[in-house]
């Protein structure tokens, strides 16, 4: 039976049909689906773990104690779970272990593009990369296969465009959940020093092992056309490519690393002018170039962004190996062009007024990774800066110790599920050295921008069972912070009251500014409305960046289908044109 499947869906059944026993991830598009779809299967365990460094070691875990394991997260995901790749490609493994890494090409929903292809070749282990949903199902099951035979873990390396779109893909019947022996071997999972060099000598022959194997593989095939175009191609780039050249010789490379050299020899001797299509780096070119070989890439395919069908078409044109098609008329002259749409925060987010109180206060605010970095755009602006998971805290206590000038005007804001995910440590080093940092929680209950996922503060699991829910409040001053206000972002007057006084105190504070996510809680209120003869047209509450707020003929409007009821833009107006429809929002 066949179904059509996005990439992600079809590697959680990938998952389900070969045996895989227990899954860990956490949530970062475009990763975020996989394990969403895998926790359907009551035979699969499945859990969001507080960050990806722990996912990777509880799939470390079962793979050595012989259950097989899939371990997912998006691509800057693998950075924060490199410690544990690294060794685990020594210690190699018992089960076998597939880490999935999403990467994500032009950067759909992330700080950066990094190509982690390179992240298989440091750490040694061995990388698949499918280029549909049926090759994505396919390949957990080879992935399981190599990594038992090789003895170590295996990346699966998926991009936004293959984790996201959807083919066809044969459905089969999943086999048994076998849990190999466990045998003590300390030589092999202990690694100190001593037992280290031991696997470092390992890990090398198993490495050599599967480059001979990556010459065999069926993954790694040549599609037979006119020699007098050779393209050498992987992932996604392999459908642009066969849709663009349908005639040329393709090797199409399904196992990455190892690379298959004498197959790349044997094709690359067969055609006249030899080019590489991939994305991001030139990962594939760089590894050809060093054979010696002739081959055209990235002077003429660019480095950055996400490849396409046009693109690739358009770069073979300039190279003379496709002839220029006729030029197209331009039917869209004259027509009315449909204006920008931004990114804005929900109606009723309660990031809302933290962001609008923070800028009017004239704060530096350092910030995270979530949905509330939307609160840095125009108009609100209220975050100076977003790198990565936790850095807020962090980089909020280096101003405050490095500029003494900036004190009391510094805030860190990070969400809940972030703070759990890496900001702990930050708040505990700036309560450690000292720090007079400010951090603001926005706790809305939920890992919200990937799209709703629990985590250990919402007492849900991924399965929907109970769990303990974490009480930050606790959790703050166990970490020895003297000052924890919780306070409900949607009351202005509340919380600038309390953003002033903490960051005029000495040491450091926490502000938990708790209200959930408004599309998981809504609560029936009525829309605000507009008295137009009161409205002066000052546009004060345009400053809010509400979606459900306009202006027309100089008097604001509020669209009813999209007011939540929140009454923020009632709090900010100054002339009392705004009515809100509850005392309570």
């Amino acid at each position: 039976m066949k179904e059509l499947l996005s990439g992600n869906a079809a590697i959680a059944r990938g998952a389900y049909e070969f045996g895989v026993t227990l899954a860990a991830g956490y949530p970062g598009t475009p990763s975020t689906e996989i394990l969403e779809n895998l926790a359907r299967y009551e035979e699969v365990y499945c859990e969001w773990a507080p960050n990806e460094k722990v996912a990777l070691e509880v799939g470390i875990g079962a793979a050595m104690a012989g259950a097989r394991a899939l371990v997912t997260m998006k691509h800057v995901g693998v950075n924060v779970a490199a410690d544990p790749l690294f060794t685990a490609a020594y210690t190699g493994v018992n089960g076998g272990l597939v880490l999935v890494s999403a990467d994500d090409p032009g950067m759909h929903s992330s700080q950066n593009e990094q190509d982690n292809r390179y992240y298989a070749r440091f750490a040694k282990v061995a990388m698949l990369e499918p280029s549909d949903s049926q090759e994505a199902k396919d390949m957990v099951g080879l992935g399981l296969e190599i990594s038992e035979r090789f003895d170590i873990p295996v990346m699966l390396r998926i991009t936004t465009r293959v984790a996201h779109s959807q083919s066809m893909v044969e459905l089969g019947e999943p086999g048994p959940r076998e849990i190999k022996p466990y045998t003590k071997d300390v030589k092999k999972n202990l690694m100190v020093p001593a037992f280290g060099r031991l696997r470092r000598v390992s890990l090398a022959e198993r490495m050599a092992r599967l480059a001979e194997y990556s010459e065999t593989t069926p993954v790694n095939f040549i599609v037979r056309g006119d020699d007098n175009v050779g393209v050498i191609t992987s992932g996604i780039s392999y459908q642009f490519v066969r849709e663009v050249l349908p005639g040329a010789s393709v090797l199409k490379l399904g196992m990455t690393n190892p690379l298959p050299l004498q197959l790349i020899k044997q094709f690359a001797s067969r055609v006249k002018s030899l080019y590489v299509v991939e994305e991001l780096e030139p990962y594939l070119e760089e590894q050809i170039r060093m054979l010696g070989i002739k081959v055209t890439g990235k002077e003429l395919f660019p480095v950055t962004g996400e490849f396409s069908q046009g693109l690739v078409r358009r770069k073979f044109v300039e190279a003379g190996v496709l002839p220029a098609p006729p030029q197209a008329q331009d039917n869209t002259a004259g027509l009315p062009q449909a204006p920008p749409r931004p990114p804005v925060l929900c109606p009723g987010c309660p990031h809302r007024g933290v962001f609008y109180t923070l800028r009017n206060l004239k704060l530096t605010v350092t910030g995270d990774i979530g949905c509330y970095t939307l609160g840095g755009l125009p108009p609100l602006e209220g975050i100076d800066s977003c790198v990565c998971m936790g850095a807020s805290i962090g980089m909020a206590h280096g101003i405050d110790k490095a500029v003494p000038g900036l004190k009391g005007r510094t805030v860190a804001v990070i969400g809940d599920s972030t703070f759990l995910h890496s900001g702990i440590t930050g708040l505990l080093n700036a309560v450690y050295n000292g720090s007079d940092t400010t951090v603001i929680i926005l706790d809305n209950r939920t890992t919200a921008m990937t799209g709703h996922q629990d985590h250990p503060g919402t007492g849900r699991t991924l399965k929907g069972a109970g769990a303990p829910e974490v009480d930050l409040t606790m959790l703050c001053k166990a970490l020895g912070v003297q000052r924890v206000e919780v306070v409900d972002p949607l009351d202005l007057a509340r919380l600038k009251e309390v953003i002033k006084a903490e960051t005029a105190a000495p040491g450091p504070s926490v502000i938990i500014a708790r209200r959930p996510c408004a599309l998981l809680k809504r609560e029936p209120k009525p829309a605000v409305t507009v008295d137009r003869e009161k409205c002066k047209g000052c546009k004060m509450c345009l400053k809010l960046s509400c979606p459900a707020i306009s202006v027309t003929d100089n008097k604001s409007s509020v669209d009813a289908n999209l007011c939540v009821g929140c009454n923020l833009c009632v709090q900010v107006c100054k002339t009392g044109a705004m009515k809100g429809g509850s005392a309570d929002a």
